[in-house]
């Protein structure tokens, strides 16, 4: 099906293009970050992509049949404290979230956002009295497939995960997790099982298998929270990734402007020497 931009979409409506990007915007379905308009989870789902211009460069295209649904949402923006007294917590613990997602991060005069949290509906704010910064987001994201998860995680319900076989993680699921680490991961090999120790005993906070904080359904072997690093380690074992597999995989991170960090079988057993200098890209540094 052939897709119109905003713009092509807006003159076959009869309406000027402005009107029709505030009402994308009070849908949900795009948010403006440092002067450029950013694609949602809602607008992905609606039938929204990119697509890319020889002259004018990236742009989002529509169906011609898109439908724009207002009446699911209040097109209103909510605090953290708005968004904690519909999840019974408070404003700090919400805003934990948000950051351990990527979505913001703490700066010298409050909360910055990143482009991965403008993607979901966030808007930078600042306090005319205080001059601190702050966020507010869109009221979709109390529907927000990731972030529903981690409320749902934080407070010990069941999560299910949802990769299937067609997922480019799935690969994952047919082995089990077995080999137990110092801090108590169970992992699926012994290379994770190696940097798992390492981070351990280096005092490096991670997570292991962590679901990524996009729509699609991936988890990474590792995530550092101290750098929002992500860490990939490539296993030539029975039922590792193909080398287009890999290949898939970088190619999200690198369309999310996620940092990652790959270690090979081969420099699983060097990581002394491998994983500090690239650490410390990140600011993270090893005891």
């Amino acid at each position: 099906m052939n897709k119109l931009s905003t713009s092509a979409l807006a003159k076959q409506r009869g309406i000027s293009a402005k009107q029709l990007f505030e009402t994308l915007a009070n849908a949900g379905y795009i948010n403006r970050y440092q002067e450029q308009w950013l694609l949602t989870p809602l607008g992905t789902k609606m039938g929204g992509e990119y697509a890319q211009h020889k002259k004018f460069g990236q742009f989002i295209a529509w169906p011609a049949n898109l439908i724009i649904d207002l009446d699911h949402t209040a097109q209103t923006h909510l605090s953290a404290t708005q968004i904690g007294e519909r999840l019974k917590l408070n404003a700090k613990k919400v805003n934990q979230l948000l950051n351990e997602l990527g979505w913001m991060e703490k700066g010298e005069h409050g909360w910055q956002l990143t482009q991965l949290g403008a993607s979901v509906g966030g808007q930078q704010k600042q306090d005319k009295t205080s001059q601190n910064y702050f966020i507010v987001w869109h009221d979709s994201i109390i529907k927000n497939k990731r972030f529903k998860q981690s409320v749902t995680e934080f407070l010990g319900q069941d999560a299910e995960l949802h990769a299937t076989d067609k997922s480019i993680s799935s690969f994952r699921q047919k082995f089990e997790a077995k080999h137990r680490t110092l801090d108590g991961h169970y992992v699926r090999t012994v290379g994770e099982l190696l940097i798992d120790n390492w981070l351990y005993v280096n005092g490096i906070v991670h997570a292991y298998a962590r679901q990524l904080p996009i729509e699609d359904d991936m988890v990474c072997d590792f995530y550092l929270p101290a750098g929002k690093v992500y860490l990939q380690y490539w296993s030539e074992a029975h039922g590792a990734q193909t080398e287009s597999q890999r290949q898939q995989i970088r190619d999200v991170y690198h369309q999310h402007n996620f940092a990652l960090i790959e270690v090979s079988e081969q420099e699983v057993h060097q990581l002394d020497e491998v994983l500090p200098k690239r650490l410390r890209r990140y600011g993270i540094r090893a005891y």
